[in-house]
């Protein structure tokens, strides 16, 4: 290491996380493969309820998008709300927190859609059926 070059900074922890640097916050909070997916598909709606919102992510499970969606409330970015009714109906929607992270999502899809167009995706999936880059996310053509 550069004697120049100050050392790694103090381990910082609160609620359970912790964490150097806000690079390992922000990760610890949104990383992984569903959260990001999750906290997009509840932008684009006012409230999504459970079997909508797994309908939209085909390749998560059941016991996974519970895990996920705990997590993020836990966390603050998501809103569970449960209506007293019969059958129990269940809604999830962002908090403020939760939706001040939409415009990092929309970068990060952003970033996606430029990623794919330099692996070459563009013209292999082009067709119909797949994610279109000026479309929303999860609506396929």
């Amino acid at each position: 290491m550069d004697e120049n070059q100050p050392g790694p900074c103090k381990i910082k922890e609160i609620s359970g996380k912790r964490y150097r640097c806000y690079f390992e916050l922000t990760l610890a909070v949104i990383g992984g493969k569903w959260k990001p997916i999750i906290l997009y598909h509840l932008s684009l709606a006012q409230a999504v309820r459970f079997g909508q919102l797994r309908r939209g992510m085909a390749d998560v499970t059941e016991r996974m998008l519970t895990r996920q969606l705990r997590e993020l409330e836990a966390d603050g970015l998501v809103h569970r709300e449960v209506y007293r009714e019969v059958p129990p109906r269940v809604e999830y929607s962002l908090t403020q927190m939760g939706r001040s992270l939409i415009p990092l999502l929309l970068q990060m899809r952003a970033w996606g859609v430029d990623y794919e167009k330099f692996l070459g995706g563009d013209v292999i999936f082009a067709g119909e059926g797949y994610e279109s880059p000026d479309m929303t996310a999860g609506v396929c053509g």
